[in-house]
């Protein structure tokens, strides 16, 4: 049964240990964004896990876009939500992200993204925000840099430039 608003969760027995309190959306965006994940996650094409994921990117200029992940008979050409989100904001023509809500369902436990999706998310920023949610509405908030600290990021890149020595 859904929550009417949403409950943050932060550092704490639940295992909630990259949780941080402080967040730079309101109240009202963390709630639409969630209920645009919960949304999506009902779109989820996964007829062999059962595992829906829903995401909602939210975009600097506000607009909000949402993925869920599409599974394959064929493993690893399944795409998770995050990357959904990510391609379909690319496409639309947003570079520039402040908030990505991340909703599924595994008990009491809040459900980050894979390697890949941590690294998609990366190159887009390290400072942006990532919240984590369950269907109850209930989320964690951390950041795109603690989910994946010293990240290979494109500041590290130099395209056109060799390294002597």
């Amino acid at each position: 049964m859904a929550q009417s608003s949403p409950q943050q969760v932060g550092p704490s027995s639940s295992g909630a240990t990259l949780a941080e309190m402080d967040k730079l959306l309101t109240d009202e965006e963390v709630e639409r964004l969630i209920d645009a994940s919960l949304s999506a996650r009902l779109n989820a094409y996964c007829p062999y896990s059962k595992f829906q994921v829903g995401a909602a990117l939210l975009a600097k200029d506000g607009t909000i876009i949402r993925g869920c992940n599409v599974e394959n008979i064929s493993y690893g050409l399944t795409i998770c939500a995050e990357r959904t989100a990510v391609c379909r904001a690319v496409a639309e023509g947003q570079r520039k992200f402040r908030a990505i809500v991340i909703t599924a369902e595994m008990g009491s436990r809040f459900v980050g993204p894979c390697g890949a999706c941590r690294q998609t998310l990366v190159e887009f920023g390290l400072d942006w925000e990532v919240y984590l949610a369950t269907p109850d509405k209930r989320y964690m908030k951390t950041t795109v840099g603690k989910l994946i600290p010293d990240s290979f990021n494109p500041e590290w890149v130099t395209l056109g430039e060799r390294q002597e020595g």
